[in-house]
């Protein structure tokens, strides 16, 4: 019995990987400082928790719920974006509950491409974007994100030949892994790119809760006209500390959104509607724990950067997201970086090259421990003495 060749094809995941040296290292009985992953360290708030069991008790929660959705869900996410952006959401049309962004993301080319289109992806980018070309058996090229352009598309270098070709873009706004964040100007060009060039354009909201320095990050969807061309997907993983529930949504192009219920109704029985209750709470309820949770992190962003600074690496403090995007020093590629902090000081970083090329020369640091251990981390890694020349 053999594998399907578009099982084959699937890229070698991640983050899988990354776990794998972990847990081995772990095995061995070392105090691993793991800043390589990107998964809520805190609780999911108390009311959140007592949504869901209010929920979990009433037995209708228990049969098949709609296939696409319970109202309270959308009505809640539209009336979020509303609250929080300014944007007006048609419930019924224009939202669609997802399992998860990631499943969403890699949904999506299934829904508007056929075999041998193309789409565009950002590099570096999430790993996980790339599963969603083979499963759609599409083809896909990237754009460069650099740091002197701060980690933004410059769409006039995308080849001619991409422009007028692609049906498909991702953007990924706080951007994982970099941390940069995108202002108006930036999406109101891409409304005019996508609209020229007649590309659709998925925007990844997934840290569109975390933005520092009192800076809200924006949604792509208050820009006039990104409806006509887009979505927007929010998950509740990142915002509200809800990463093992698998739930969000993506909101915008009724067209589109018709399109993911469509594929997920062939996929799905519905999620069950108790987390959706729960997701519909967080939205609508008491928002002080989201004020609380970027008050941390951007507490603990500014804590691990003076202790970087302090041993004399060159970082510059990310504007959004909960990750900080790191130059490796030289003579270091960015996997065999990885691989001597996690050898030799007992901490665990994700290698940029796993982002895509543009990503070599840099790590990504997860910021999800307490501020005592990420002290620790950095004063590990200075005793290596790799910075000495910088200081």
């Amino acid at each position: 019995m053999e594998y399907s060749e578009r099982l084959k094809r699937l890229p070698v995941q991640f983050f899988a990987t990354l776990v794998n040296k972990v847990n081995k290292a772990i095995d061995e009985g070392r105090d691993i400082i793991n800043l390589g992953q990107g998964n809520p360290d805190q609780p999911t708030p108390e009311h959140i928790i007592k949504a869901l069991q209010t929920a979990a008790e009433d037995p209708k929660n228990h049969k098949y719920s709609p296939f696409r959705g319970i109202n309270e869900l959308k009505e809640a996410a539209a009336a979020f974006y509303l609250r929080e952006y300014g944007v007006e959401i048609n419930p019924k049309s224009e939202v669609a509950i997802l399992f998860g962004t990631k499943a969403g993301l890699a949904e999506l080319p299934m829904c508007l491409l056929n075999k041998g289109d193309l789409m565009l992806l950002p590099d570096p980018g999430y790993p996980d974007y790339l599963s969603g070309t083979v499963l759609a058996d599409v083809r896909y090229e990237t754009f460069p994100l650099k740091a002197e352009n701060e980690f933004l598309p410059d769409f006039s270098v995308i080849p001619k030949e991409q422009r007028e070709t692609a049906k498909l873009m991702y953007l990924n706004y706080p951007n994982n892994p970099t941390g940069a964040t995108a202002d108006r100007a930036f999406f109101e060009k891409t409304v005019v790119f996508a609209k020229e060039n007649r590309i659709t354009i998925l925007h990844d909201f997934a840290y569109g809760a975390i933005g520092f320095e009192g800076k809200k990050p924006i949604s792509f969807l208050e820009i006039e006209g990104a409806k006509e061309i887009g979505v927007e997907m929010y998950t509740l993983s990142k915002t509200y500390n809800m990463a093992g529930w698998r739930v969000g949504f993506a909101i915008g192009n009724p067209v589109i959104i018709e399109g993911l219920n469509l594929i997920q109704d062939h996929l799905y029985c519905s999620l069950f509607p108790g987390i959706q209750m729960a997701a519909a709470a967080a939205l609508t309820e008491d928002q002080t724990c989201v004020d609380e949770l970027v008050t941390r992190y951007e507490r603990r962003r500014n804590t691990f950067i003076k202790a970087c600074r302090q041993i004399g690496w060159d970082v510059c403090a990310p504007a959004g997201s909960f990750f900080a995007w790191i130059p490796v020093p030289e003579h270091f590629t960015s996997e065999e970086f990885a691989d001597y902090l996690l050898e030799k000081a007992d901490v665990a970083v994700a290698a940029g090259k796993g982002f895509g090329e543009f990503g070599e020369g840099y790590v990504r640091v997860g910021l999800l421990v307490d501020e005592d251990r990420l002290v620790e981390a950095v004063e590990r890694i200075g005793q290596l003495g790799l910075f000495q020349s910088y200081a």
